[in-house]
């Protein structure tokens, strides 16, 4: 059964948007949610998808989004968490305030979505919430600190998250992108094709999950190209 309303949080141009034409193909309403809504005016031309400014790391913001869709299309039983943050650079250097900051997007905004997906879904009985991790949701990388950090802080989240929800009926999953996302701006190299992820590809895995029969759930799907080392 295909999802009526869906809420991707942390939209943009590459398995946001692939997500959101493949769900609007399918028939599902989509809201995109990110803090800067006018790159995102294309794809809700092309797709009918609502955007709505929300800074996911504030709860206020969190709290009205959801309100202002499920006004909109009715409530979300589609949750999709993409937001994230970096900051690169030594670790004797790295601004402190920077590195709170995109732990704060990257996990403390992926908590209060999840909470309020959850605070809808679980009286319902149905629903999906999934999280989009990376390959610092289990390798830290040099110079990457904050971003391991915000990404581990996501896939414990998603974990604590599955084993609460799950026997109430809500299907929690988290996913591992291990590898670049291809794009226009990032073209696979022509001596090594399907090297980058292929952002349509990672949207009907997604929907593939979400599509599951409840006996088989899948928490956790790692998604890497062939040329990916582990």
């Amino acid at each position: 059964m295909h999802p009526t309303s869906a809420l991707i949080v942390g939209a943009g141009p590459d398995i946001s948007a692939s997500l959101a034409r493949a769900l609007t193909a399918q028939g599902t309403k989509v809201a995109l949610a990110a803090r800067r809504i006018d790159k995102l005016a294309t794809l809700c031309a092309d797709t009918g998808a609502q955007a709505y400014a929300c800074d996911a790391t504030q709860p206020r913001d969190v709290s009205r989004l959801f309100d202002a869709v499920t006004s909109a299309q009715g409530a979300p039983d589609l949750v999709v968490y993409n937001a994230s943050a970096r900051v690169r650079g030594a670790i004797t250097e790295i601004d402190p305030q920077e590195v709170a900051q995109a732990i704060a997007v990257s996990a403390y905004g992926g908590f209060l979505v999840g909470q309020r997906a959850a605070q809808i879904m679980v009286p319902a009985g149905r629903g999906t919430i999934l999280f989009t991790g990376a390959s610092a949701s289990v390798k830290g990388f040099r110079h990457s600190a904050a971003f391991a950090m915000g990404k581990f802080a996501l896939r414990g989240l998603a974990q604590s998250m599955a084993r609460e929800l799950h026997p109430l009926g809500v299907h929690v999953a988290h996913f591992i992108i291990d590898g670049g996302v291809r794009s226009d701006a990032r073209p696979d190299p022509q001596d090594r094709p399907d090297s980058l992820l292929d952002p349509d590809a990672i949207a009907a895995t997604y929907l593939q999950v979400v599509g599951q029969p409840r006996s088989a759930w899948s928490f956790e799907v790692e998604l890497r190209p062939w040329s990916e080392i582990f």
